[in-house]
């Protein structure tokens, strides 16, 4: 199994940037399929993006709200998995969620119970 710690939240002012970190320790990334999710309070827990191997390269999705502005990427060397998150809103206030599963080349889940292992989230905190 892998062992999953976020890093990187905070509190940043409307139309501002963070950068989330997603680190892995117990196995190696190289075969994981990572995403990231988010939940406001008295919201459901929702997709933000995810990131998959592929037989030639990686593989992206990111949901509608955040296309544009958020950016998911990974440096296998670190076994980490990065959120790059700009142009910030206040409807982006919510826990930042980590999460991983063995997946097979592709592999790009949107439902949060398509993950078996998940970190213990982040506060982001967007101020008007």
């Amino acid at each position: 199994q892998v062992q999953l710690v976020e890093s990187g939240g905070g509190l940043v002012q409307a139309g501002g940037s963070l950068r989330l970190s997603c680190a892995a320790s117990g196995r190696t990334f190289r075969n994981y399929a990572v995403g990231w999710f988010r939940q406001a309070p008295g919201k459901e827990r929702e997709f933000v993006a995810a990131i998959s191997w592929g037989w030639s390269g990686d593989n992206l999705e990111s949901a509608d709200s955040v296309k544009g502005r958020f950016t998911i990427s990974r440096d296998n060397a670190k076994n980490t998995v990065y959120l790059q998150m700009s142009s910030l809103k206040p409807e982006d206030t919510a826990v930042y969620y980590c999460a991983a599963v063995l997946s097979g080349a592709y592999y790009l889940g949107r439902r949060a119970t398509d993950y078996s292992y998940w970190g213990q989230g982040t506060q982001v905190t967007v101020s008007s």
